[in-house]
């Protein structure tokens, strides 16, 4: 099991679904967490259920003024920033031609340009430290997209080729970035439809994926289990993008 005791981690949409999992999971195995999330109250309740020395953060991350002191108040109150999980993002099922050009706007300001601010500020306080690791939480859709997502599945794309072209840069400063693919995991999306319930039964595992699923993968990637990996996807889908099962 990954140690990331001591560790500081800042995560970003961390105040409900996967980033709160992916919070609470870092917690368990000893790391300081900053619970970023847009809302400051939904941030100070998921802190509250944390054991270890914890921060909440309002945290827009399409807001530079907001970055700047989300970094600010985590190097104040723990001297140091390890991790970065970019998890916050926005999803849009429509199809292409109905999606609007204000639609597609709001998809590439949070999912893309989000992304790009956090790399930028927190990897400028890990290249004072000459250490770091940054998580972006990406999408299967960046490869192999579902139906009517093309817009979204644009903006995920981005955010890939972006995070390998800084990991060929920011290696010099001991910043490792590394990405985490998940398919459809379960924060309450399917948890009443028969037709999602379905799908899931006809890929390789049989189901849909938890939040811990998702969890365990970025854990190791903030960890020093990880230290030889930059650049680096992983898949956490089941096996869905192999294709269903179904022998009918």
């Amino acid at each position: 099991m990954p140690d990331l005791t001591k560790k500081v981690a800042l995560i970003t949409g961390a105040n409900r679904g996967q980033g709160k999992v992916i919070a609470q999971h870092f917690d368990a195995l000893g790391a300081n967490v900053v619970v970023g999330a847009r809302n400051l109250r939904d941030a100070i309740d998921v802190e509250e259920t944390l054991e270890n020395d914890a921060l909440s953060i309002q945290l827009n991350v399409t807001d530079e003024d907001d970055w700047k002191y989300a970094i600010q108040k985590t190097v104040k109150t723990f001297g140091k920033i390890d991790i970065l999980v970019n998890n916050a993002g926005i999803y849009l099922n429509k199809p292409f031609l109905e999606t609007t050009l204000a639609s597609y706007k709001k998809l590439i300001q949070t999912n893309q340009i989000g992304t790009f601010l956090g790399m930028q500020y927190v990897a400028k306080q890990m290249k004072v430290q000459l250490s770091g690791s940054i998580i972006n939480t990406v999408s299967v859709s960046s490869f192999s997209p579902i139906h009517e997502s093309s817009l979204y599945a644009s903006t995920k794309a981005a955010v890939t080729t972006m995070s390998k072209a800084a990991a060929m840069e920011l290696g010099d400063y001991g910043i490792r970035v590394n990405m985490v693919h998940p398919g459809g995991v379960n924060t309450g999306m399917f948890s009443d439809s028969n037709e999602g319930n379905e799908f899931y039964e006809q890929i390789p595992l049989k189901r849909i994926g938890q939040p811990m699923d998702i969890a365990q993968a970025v854990a190791f990637l903030a960890s020093d289990e990880s230290a030889y990996c930059t650049g680096t996807e992983i898949v956490v889908d089941g096996g869905m993008t192999l294709g269903t099962t179904d022998h009918k």
